[in-house]
């Protein structure tokens, strides 16, 4: 008997389910922290990612992957980058060094089946790569470990370049442009989308709503300050991981640009119809944030999401994160972690505190009424009113 065309997708869906591995769709990009925007819970992602980051491990999980296909080495042994890890604790599947050619033969959105190492599309095996593990990945974290010291050489290096490229604006200021925003003697707080972001973010609202600081917005950054509720007053970066919902918030806009004048992310800025000023240096977006901050008389600079120890430097594996370092000793004497303030500062005025003022208040109130010939004054006029209120209220329906 001929089964009716109808019937042929389930039919197929039912037998793809019953095959071993992860059936899913695919998010194919090269980026990765573009690739999240898209990723749903349960997809496919599909990165070329050298020394996978925290950062970038950490949005993955967040999207709910189940599956993610690198093709370039997760753990290259340069030094013991954390990404891998976090996605082995995560139980998300990860498939390192595959067949380069996936991002021909793969499209975004076609549904991929991957089975230990094996990437099926349409029934054939388009690549294969290695699954690993937690053993394998202890192992190479490990060996990660023992290369540390060139690494910390190669970082000591490029700080040094650092310095002799941007002495003047790490000395004297020189090259901090003019902004609208005043930060004279104010509270500035930093967000950066980084580590654990959302988790200081909240732990700082008790901060926020009685210091009101200025709120700066490292590209991404923007957007985390918005889903918690808070409109950015400056937002800095080369704007090519922030939404057009901030841009357009209303927020100024400082542009991250390259030494020689050229801010690719200016054109996205005119293109929306806004205006920003341009601040060219070498750093990252959240050196020139802080940089900013320390420049135009900030009080105090407090930091969320940014990076604060060596391992985190070398984590975010670019040769550019000497100049983070250098910028912390700059603006150290203001700087402080997130993490710092949310120990250390408590509201001046607790809930508790409130409950016990207004508690007391009542004890006091109602010891004077009671022994004082006044309060029973007043209290034998509070007790006729309320049987004249009762009396007429009886009345009503008698």
């Amino acid at each position: 008997m001929k089964v009716p065309a109808l019937n042929v997708p389930r039919l197929r869906r039912r037998r793809v389910a019953d095959l071993p591995g992860v059936t899913a769709v695919a998010r194919v990009d090269r980026r990765t922290k573009t690739l999240t925007k898209r990723l749903r819970p349960g997809e496919i992602a599909l990165i070329d990612h050298v020394d996978l980051d925290r950062v970038s491990a950490e949005a993955l999980v967040a999207c709910g992957a189940s599956v993610v296909v690198n093709i370039a080495a997760s753990i290259s042994g340069r030094y013991p980058n954390l990404g891998p890890q976090i996605l082995i604790d995560a139980g998300v599947t990860l498939v390192d060094n595959a067949t380069p050619e996936l991002f021909d033969k793969v499209r975004d959105g076609q549904v991929l089946r991957v089975h230990e190492g094996a990437v099926h599309l349409d029934d054939e095996v388009a690549g294969k790569g290695e699954p690993l593990t937690a053993e394998s990945v202890g192992a190479a974290m490990a060996e990660a470990r023992a290369g540390l010291s060139e690494q910390i050489e190669a970082f000591v290096t490029n700080t040094l370049e650092y310095v002799r490229r941007e002495r003047d604006l790490l000395i004297d200021g020189v090259g901090v442009p003019d902004i609208r925003t005043s930060m004279e003697g104010r509270h500035v707080l930093v967000v950066v989308r980084g580590y654990h972001y959302k988790e200081d973010i909240a732990t700082l609202r008790p901060y926020i709503r009685e210091f009101r600081p200025v709120l700066i917005g490292v590209d991404g950054g923007a957007d985390a300050l918005m889903e918690a509720g808070y409109l950015p007053d400056v937002i800095v970066g080369d704007f090519d991981s922030v939404s057009e919902r901030a841009l357009c918030c209303g927020a100024e806009l400082v542009v991250h640009a390259y030494r020689d004048g050229r801010a690719p992310g200016l054109e996205r800025v005119h293109r929306l119809g806004q205006e920003a000023v341009v601040f060219p240096a070498t750093g990252t977006s959240e050196d020139i944030a802080m940089l900013l901050a320390d420049d135009k008389g900030a009080s105090l600079i407090v930091a969320v999401g940014t990076h604060g120890t060596l391992v985190e430097f070398l984590d975010k594996g670019r040769s550019g994160m000497a100049s983070t370092f250098l910028t912390r000793l700059r603006v150290g004497g203001k700087l402080v972690d997130a993490k710092g303030v949310s120990r250390l500062y408590r509201s001046r005025i607790s809930i508790g505190s409130l409950l016990l003022l207004v508690a007391t208040a009542l004890v006091t109130v109602s010891v004077v009424l009671w022994f004082s010939p006044m309060g029973k004054v007043w209290l034998n006029g509070l007790r006729d009113a309320w049987n004249g209120f009762i009396f007429w209220l009886v009345g009503l329906f008698s």
